[in-house]
């Protein structure tokens, strides 16, 4: 896809990987609108933004609420004219054993992190078809592909956004909408602050600029799905399809140490 003058909207762009998708589109020539909760934050990284000299524009609204999904949608159209690419990238987390996790924390993810895309992306679909050169990206995670302990509402959900954007590619195909789904890892971003596992327990962090770079040059490429984690990934998803009970051996070693680093990891 060509990305020049194409008419986007980065939810959860305030901050972190949305943030930086919404740099590097804007560095392509696209049209961008990001959201966020805060308004002060989002005010703040929309001032960042159009330091590079793109428009940009941004919308103080909760996506997980069907009223901040409406004024999200309504405030973007009448913005940019239109809408080509929908990123769903908004999301939340809240990591350890599931019983200790709260019933609202675990609807609080289902809520931002599965529902709000797919009500989001339907509420969009008109639009989208409009252009007859569309795109959908799903912001998933590497746990979505190999699940982690103490973040099983999290895989959960995440899971169910990857297997919603494979299925809705294919119900889409030949109607001039492609859907994409990003599997980032571990990054560098305040939805990380609050875990403290390092490379050792399988959190080695990258930059949110790479990952943002490459989900660009995969919507670019018109590609399925974006990995990140490079041959050590590939590796642990070809054991855990082919040999999964090594991959539970593996986690059993680690998690006491992991249990420990990644309890007060929340951000919802």
């Amino acid at each position: 896809m060509q990305l020049r003058d194409k008419k986007v909207l980065v939810t959860g762009g305030s901050s972190g990987i949305g943030l930086a998708i919404a740099r590097v589109l804007l560095g392509k020539g696209a049209k961008v609108v990001v959201t966020g909760r805060r308004p002060d934050t989002l005010a703040a990284a929309v001032d960042e933004l159009r330091k590079t000299g793109g428009e940009v524009h941004g919308v103080a609204a909760d996506v997980g609420t069907a009223e901040g999904r409406g004024a999200t949608l309504k405030q973007a159209l009448d913005t940019l004219g239109g809408l080509d690419i929908l990123v769903n990238n908004a999301g939340g987390v809240r990591a350890g054993r599931l019983e200790n996790t709260s019933e609202a924390e675990i609807e609080a993810m289902v809520t931002v992190d599965l529902l709000a895309p797919i009500l989001l992306t339907r509420a969009a679909l008109p639009a989208l078809r409009a252009g007859g050169d569309a795109m959908v990206v799903n912001v998933a995670s590497g746990i979505a592909l190999i699940g982690a302990p103490f973040y099983a509402s999290y895989a959960a959900v995440k899971a169910g956004l990857a297997r919603f954007g494979e299925a809705l590619r294919r119900e889409l195909k030949g109607e001039g909408i492609h859907v994409m789904t990003a599997y980032p890892g571990a990054t560098e971003t305040p939805m990380m602050a609050s875990n403290r596992a390092g490379p050792e327990l399988g959190f080695s962090r990258e930059p949110a600029s790479a990952v943002a770079d490459a989900i660009v040059e995969g919507m670019e490429a018109g590609a399925f799905e974006v990995i990140r984690g490079g041959e050590a990934r590939a590796r642990m998803i070809a054991m855990n399809r082919d040999d999964p009970a090594a991959v539970d051996e593996r986690f059993l070693g680690l998690k006491p140490a992991l249990e420990e680093a990644v309890r007060d990891h929340s951000a919802l």
